[in-house]
């Protein structure tokens, strides 16, 4: 008897992974964080398509820096969701990209907020500047409420996660061996 046979009737190929449509999943983007990041999309793109129809500008500065930071804003958003739907998830790990959006996230809502009152300062006050910067102001909120989100859970993680004993003290019945030996 050969050892080929054997070890051929036993033994099974290696089950390979699913293979996911595109590579995408939503495993790591669900509930609140879905849907947060769909509404930034969705605004910051409104906010750039209302701000390119704007035909006649007095002081075009401000419009200019609006564009930009719309523009800006959501090809981010859309990069940070191709982040969180791919493989590349895993590949920079979950605490990094953590950073990195909340970072991220933190800069857009700032600076869209920035940009929205300029432009309300300095637009002519056409129906679709005005549009435009409603758009960037909710934009802005959609960004911001995913920061002040995340770190209300962060807080809270790290509230539940404390030791009951946070002075360490030696007589605490966690530092006892389990094991008493005589």
């Amino acid at each position: 008897m050969e050892n080929g046979d054997v070890y051929n009737e036993t033994t099974e190929p290696q089950a390979k992974p699913p293979r996911r449509p595109f590579g995408c999943t939503l495993r790591h983007l669900w509930g609140w964080r879905l849907l947060i990041k769909a509404l930034q999309a969705l605004l910051s793109l409104l906010a750039v398509i209302c701000e390119e129809i704007v035909e006649n500008c007095i002081n075009c500065d401000g419009l200019y820096f609006f564009e930009f930071t719309s523009c800006s804003a959501f090809l981010l958003s859309l990069l940070i969701l191709c982040v969180y739907c791919t493989d590349v998830y895993e590949t920079f790990g979950e605490d990094k990209v953590q950073r990195v959006n909340r970072w991220t996230m933190s800069a857009i809502g700032v600076c869209f907020l920035i940009a929205s009152i300029v432009l309300a300062v300095t637009s002519s006050e056409s129906a679709v500047e005005k549009t435009a910067y409603a758009f960037g102001f909710f934009a802005s909120g959609a960004f911001s409420a995913e920061v002040i989100i995340e770190c209300f859970h962060s807080r809270k993680q790290n509230v539940d996660g404390c030791s009951e004993n946070p002075a360490n003290t030696r007589s605490a019945t966690e530092n006892q061996p389990l094991n008493k030996q005589s």
